[in-house]
């Protein structure tokens, strides 16, 4: 669930250095905070041992290599995005390590256009895709998805709102988004018709898509764009980190579950069901979005294709 295009460098810098980064766009419940706390991204998380019965649905090949590949847009946060260092880190992939430890194996994080992510997964560059994927019909049609997660969608604008934008009624506004997310189909799908059902214009260009969510964000702060619309956490954690730039506006809608993404039909799905399953149970899953402030977007049962099986 995001957008991008070319990045703007020098703002993000900018905006690096004034706030901890905006770079840091992501995610958490709404301005209000909904339920969840401050990030913490420093705090501990208890060890997770290997399930010999959850390790024993993995695969021989991938038993053998001793790894999970995962593929992640690093410009998510707080959900998977790159620390001072370069390293990724975030909610995303702290599940994805506890995922492989259940199963007695390593993950692999790569960071990787949002986009390109579910082309690598059936063209088995990763085996995983870990990157907010809201579980849709359209999805599940071509990769198998473990519900982890819920989060809905949000707007939000420059502080005190200056242009009193109305977060219902988009119609003829500049919106970023970040291309090939949930909030992008949903100008095309949802937003453009409903405007011009009403007689009235629509989202400009259809939305301005970017290919990086840092680049969403700047956008507004830099006011090229009216407002930005994406993931619920992801908009609440870009306002926390905002240095007081911007603020949400409106509630959250459209509340969905999120999925890791494997191969249609992947012997490995049962598995990774199963390791998050676990997490739940023993509470690690609970201490991971604590420390990253979206305990509010917390499940307590993970299944397999959730559209597909009316959940």
């Amino acid at each position: 669930m995001s957008a991008r295009t070319q990045r703007n460098r020098l703002l993000a810098a900018g905006l690096v250095a004034a706030s901890f980064s905006l770079a840091l766009t992501a995610c958490s419940s709404s301005s209000k905070d909904e339920g969840s706390g401050a990030p913490n991204a420093s705090a501990t998380v208890n060890e997770v041992k290997a399930d010999p019965k959850l390790a024993s649905l993995v695969p021989d090949d991938v038993k053998a290599a001793g790894k999970l590949l995962i593929g992640a847009d690093a410009s998510y946060a707080p959900d998977e995005f790159k620390d001072d260092s370069g390293k990724v880190i975030g909610m995303d992939v702290d599940l994805a390590n506890a995922i492989a430890a259940k199963l007695g194996l390593k993950a692999e994080v790569q960071d990787s256009g949002f986009t390109a992510i579910l082309p690598g997964i059936q063209s088995n560059k990763f085996q995983l895709g870990m990157s907010s994927f809201t579980d849709k019909k359209e999805r599940e049609e071509v990769v198998d998805m473990v519900t982890y997660f819920n989060s809905g969608s949000a707007v939000a604008v420059k502080k005190g709102n200056p242009e009193k934008i109305d977060p219902k009624d988009l119609c003829g506004k500049k919106v970023a988004v970040q291309t090939g997310t949930t909030q992008a189909d949903e100008i095309n799908d949802t937003r453009d018709p409903d405007c011009v059902k009403a007689g009235k214009p629509g989202i400009q260009n259809g939305g301005d898509k970017f290919d990086l969510q840092t680049d969403v964000t700047n956008a507004v702060v830099s006011g090229r764009d009216q407002a930005m619309m994406a993931d619920s956490q992801v908009v609440d954690y870009a306002v926390k980190q905002s240095g007081g730039q911007l603020e949400k506006v409106g509630e959250t809608y459209g509340v969905a579950p999120y999925g890791v993404a494997l191969a249609k039909g992947s012997k490995l799905t049962p598995a990774i069901q199963g390791a998050v399953q676990s997490l739940i149970d023993d509470g690690t899953y609970k201490q991971i979005l604590t420390k990253w402030g979206v305990e509010a977007g917390a499940i307590d049962k993970s299944v397999i294709n959730s559209v597909a099986a009316g959940h």
